[in-house]
């Protein structure tokens, strides 16, 4: 698939790895709706990018308010033929510390969001992508998903962040194989530690120390990274029901 014909979707569009994906998009002429919470700085990167872009404010785990979204989308752009999953959230508890048992409300929380919240958005997206006419190669869309290295080598106290994106690891090969007699192809991508707002309140000497972990690069990895692999995915169309990796050779310790 060209970026030139893509309308996408982004979940988490707003910040991190969803907005370079959004950037990456739109400077190659393709358009994007941007999915966040957050509606000061969706909107703000939508004023920045102009006509090619539109925020909607969106709860991923709310069905209604992704069914929403999708249709605004739509009617903004004609169609919407590439989902790419970046919302979630992380926490960190162990499984029994000092304070307790881990709280079952947080744990729930992030697999609400993390993997209940992108299979909200497959599932819908997908409904639409459905309808789409098919291009030279017989697709109508494609889906991208954000795992995290987390979920093969989870970290203490990533219990709840780790079964999260285990789950949405899990799922892709199934979903591609649900969605292949339509021409919708579904991929994940699970990097290592990357420059997120996650890790922009650290300080740098800490920064540092985390990027020295990997292997090579020995530095965090760069959102525009994660965006080239995004793009690499939409215009290879052999790329289907895979998790990819994208972590500098690292493999998580224990803490």
């Amino acid at each position: 698939m060209d970026l030139k014909n893509v309308v996408a979707v982004v979940t988490g569009g707003a910040s991190g790895l969803g907005e370079a994906t959004v950037r990456q998009i739109v400077a190659n002429d393709g358009k994007a709706a941007i999915l966040d919470l957050n509606e000061e700085k969706g909107q703000a990167l939508s004023n920045e990018l102009g006509a090619s872009t539109i925020f909607i404010k969106t709860d991923v785990t709310d069905g209604a308010s992704v069914q929403s979204a999708l249709d605004k989308a739509i009617e903004h752009f004609g169609k919407v033929n590439v989902l790419v999953n970046c919302a979630g959230i992380a926490i960190a508890k162990k499984t029994l510390g000092k304070s307790g048992a881990h709280n079952l409300e947080s744990f729930s929380k992030v697999i609400q969001v993390n993997l209940i919240g992108t299979f909200n958005a497959i599932r819908l997206a997908s409904e639409k992508m459905s309808t789409n006419e098919p291009n030279e190669q017989g697709e109508r869309g494609v889906i991208i998903n954000t795992a995290s290295v987390a979920a093969f080598e989870g970290q203490m106290g990533q219990a709840a962040y780790s079964a999260s994106k285990g789950g949405v690891v899990g799922m892709t090969l199934p979903i591609a194989r649900d969605l292949a007699s339509l021409g919708i192809r579904v991929m994940t991508i699970a990097p290592g530690l990357f420059e997120t707002p996650l890790f922009a309140s650290l300080p740098e000497k800490a920064r540092e120390a985390l990027g020295k972990m990997t292997p090579f690069p020995q530095r965090l990895g760069k959102p525009s990274e994660y965006a080239q692999l995004v793009q690499s995915i939409i215009e290879n169309s052999m790329l289907n029901g895979e998790v990819i990796r994208l972590d500098g050779a690292i493999r998580m310790q224990p803490r």
